[in-house]
């Protein structure tokens, strides 16, 4: 592999690309946007046998055997960052998902850990942001012992090559 110190700034950008239109070929992920929320995605998917949906459907992102709406969140975890907020849930007070998939990733996107969240439970410990009008879910180790959070980080893990 190249030393990537060695590389300049454009050829680094070129193979991120290259890197992104493979990982979309491989279906890793499902759009061109950070690599992350497709990851998320694709693994709870796999883990908790999810039918996605369209990108672009608001709300959740995909339907369990037993007909539960589930969103998946997610936060990369790095020395330069270590917050736990995931990226803003719009239109909590709708109720469009039925569980949060909330996945911490190490900085090499292997999964550090993962919940399977109830709606009320989220709701119950969301904030409102008002200059992001959505709502602010900090995913810290003490939610695992929350009542009706399932940890499924082990099952993240089996299904993530």
């Amino acid at each position: 592999m190249n030393d990537l110190k060695c590389l300049s700034n454009r050829h680094l950008l070129k193979l991120y690309a290259e890197l992104m239109a493979e990982m979309r070929r491989r279906d890793l992920v499902r759009s061109s946007n950070g690599p992350g929320a497709d990851i998320a995605e694709g693994l709870v998917a796999k883990a908790l046998s999810l039918t996605l949906n369209t990108a672009s459907t608001a709300g959740y992102d995909g339907v369990d055997p037993q007909g539960r709406k589930i969103e998946v969140k997610c936060r990369r975890i790095t020395p330069h960052n270590g917050s736990r907020q995931l990226s803003a849930i719009r239109n909590l007070e709708s109720a469009h998902f039925d569980f949060l998939a909330g996945v911490l990733f190490n900085e090499d996107f292997s999964v550090m850990r993962a919940a399977l969240i109830p709606f009320e439970v989220v709701k119950e410990h969301a904030v409102f942001v008002k200059h992001t009008n959505g709502w602010k879910f900090v995913l810290r180790d003490s939610v695992w012992r929350l009542a009706g959070v399932e940890d499924i980080s082990e099952r993240l893990r089996q299904v993530q090559h």
